[in-house]
């Protein structure tokens, strides 16, 4: 015995299957098209006036801005130019650490170079305020490798009371 169409058997309209079946596909040969015409509407206006490759770039800093980016991208900056800022010399022995509450903490790799820096803060202090502008910073903290931890001071304990004993 055979069954009746699936069509009859669900109350469908036959009329309307087609149309809700391919529905979906109609609409996105619409969606194709319409990307047709707008891509070659763009080739036709490139270059015209309010298609300045200059907005994405503001468009980006505003998003930074909005997003509390900014002081991170001008620290990178700072990290990136570190060796135009103080030249090279110097650059290869210290390093732009972090802004914490307005402290902008540099770190060098010998007393010796904290001392050079410290020495050079007031000319530092011009440059890199001209090229952090806009972020608060109102101190500059050098520092240097620091010898009077733990295990510092358990070396020095060793050296004082280990004495030579010949047998």
């Amino acid at each position: 015995m055979s069954e009746p169409p699936i069509a009859v058997t669900l109350k469908l309209d036959e009329r309307a299957l087609p149309a809700e079946e391919f529905e979906h596909v109609s609409a996105r040969a619409g969606l194709i098209a319409e990307r047709r015409v707008k891509r070659e509407e763009a080739l036709e206006n490139f270059g015209k006036p309010g298609r300045d490759e200059v907005a994405f770039g503001s468009l980006f800093a505003g998003i930074a801005k909005r997003a509390g980016w900014m002081p991170h991208m001008k620290l990178a900056q700072l990290r990136h130019d570190w060796a135009s800022i103080v030249g090279d010399v110097i650059a290869r022995n210290t390093w732009v650490g972090a802004i914490d509450n307005g402290v902008l903490t540099i770190h060098a790799k010998s007393p010796s170079w904290t001392t050079q820096l410290t020495f050079m803060l007031p000319e530092l202090r011009e440059k890199v305020l001209e090229r952090l502008d806009g972020l608060d910073i109102h101190d500059i903290r050098v520092t240097g490798p620091q010898s009077h931890g733990p295990a510092t001071r358990r070396k020095q304990y060793v050296r004082q009371n280990m004495h030579y004993r010949p047998q």
